[in-house]
């Protein structure tokens, strides 16, 4: 199928998909106007691309887990790369929502603060006008 049909089928845009390509996460053949000829596998190969993408595992990560290139998409339920991989993502996001919440405790006594002041400011102004 053509990069159109394609990204049609999938959902990626050709840009995507010509990047995918490029990072060697999908091949396709040429044809002898040199446009790419997927084949069906390719459809299951950009939908596990795109999963591990929005666990926000980057293309290098990627294709380190696709290297070891299985069958069937149930043979991706295991392996210890992308166990390894999923691990060293988690870690990554549970060390960034501990900093946030950090931040979100800061930001929540400085508001509280400064809602404290700006209610106290009408007080006077409201007496003063008295």
């Amino acid at each position: 199928m053509k990069i159109s049909e394609l990204s049609e089928r999938t959902g990626a845009s050709t840009r995507s998909i010509r990047h995918y390509e490029k990072k060697k996460l999908i091949a396709a053949a040429r044809l002898d106007n040199d446009y790419r000829e997927f084949d069906e596998s390719a459809i299951e190969r950009i939908r596990i691309i795109q999963l591990y993408l929005g666990l926000g595992l980057t293309t290098e990560q990627i294709e380190d887990i696709l290297k070891g290139e299985v069958s069937t998409p149930d043979d991706y339920e295991f392996c210890e790369e992308m166990l390894d991989a999923y691990q060293t993502k988690l870690d990554q996001i549970n060390r960034q929502i501990s900093g946030l919440e950090v931040v979100k405790e800061r930001l929540e006594r400085q508001t509280s603060k400064m809602r404290e002041k700006q209610r106290l400011n009408l007080m006077e102004h409201m007496g003063a006008s008295k």
